[in-house]
């Protein structure tokens, strides 16, 4: 009786596409993360001084500490949603990347004849506003793309999922934000990624378990 039920089990099986986790985690990723900047196109707009920004330190730090933050909770995802997923690298990764950053904050502040705009900026409410919202989107669609996978640890993997949505949400708010000061990035926009974190365990808790 067992044998059959497993023969019968095995002959129902279909061979799964390689690279499916990939393809999938990406697939929603690149869709909801489309949904995120129609999003922040209509409610706030490219900043106006784009051109001259780009020429900057600071915009480019911005640029490339979202992005690769978003990039790393990826990496996590696509490990975690397995059910012998483990993995160390992304998060260290991620707390150098913060301690390189804080570095050149340091040293923006310590040239700067007035700090307190660098830290505290004008817009702090404002980022700890959009970075989550324009994060939603890519966070719905990555835990809709792991209910179909089976995550060894459901909170994690909607922390990791949540530190790539939260990477691409703010990856996405830096074009619209014209703040200049790292440490505002180190401190601010980082609390903005963490807090999107926070929301996919508490729902990756709840919504992945198996």
């Amino acid at each position: 009786m067992t044998d059959d039920l497993i023969s019968r089990l095995a002959n129902d099986l279909k061979p799964v596409r390689p690279r499916a986790l990939q393809r999938l985690l990406l697939g929603a990723l690149l869709l909801s993360g489309i949904v995120a900047v129609v999003t922040m196109l209509m409610l706030l707009g490219m900043r106006p001084d784009m051109e001259t920004a780009t020429t900057t330190l600071v915009y480019w730090t911005k640029f490339g500490y979202t992005l690769a933050l978003a990039l790393l909770g990826l990496a996590a995802t696509l490990v975690l949603a397995r059910p012998d997923g483990r993995t160390r690298w992304p998060w260290l990764t991620a707390i150098s990347l913060l301690g390189a950053l804080l570095i050149l904050a340091v040293i923006q502040l310590a040239r700067a004849d007035d700090m307190m705009p660098l830290i505290m900026g004008s817009s702090i409410l404002r980022a700890l506003t959009y970075i989550p919202l324009l994060s939603l989107p890519v966070l719905f669609g990555a835990l809709l793309a792991l209910r179909r996978l089976a995550p060894r640890n459901p909170a994690l993997a909607g922390f990791a999922a949540g530190i790539m949505a939260g990477g691409t949400g703010a990856w996405v708010y830096a074009f619209a934000c014209a703040e200049t000061g790292m440490m505002f990035l180190a401190l601010w926009y980082t609390l903005g990624i963490v807090m999107v974190g926070m929301i996919g365990t508490g729902l990756g808790r709840f919504l992945l378990r198996w």
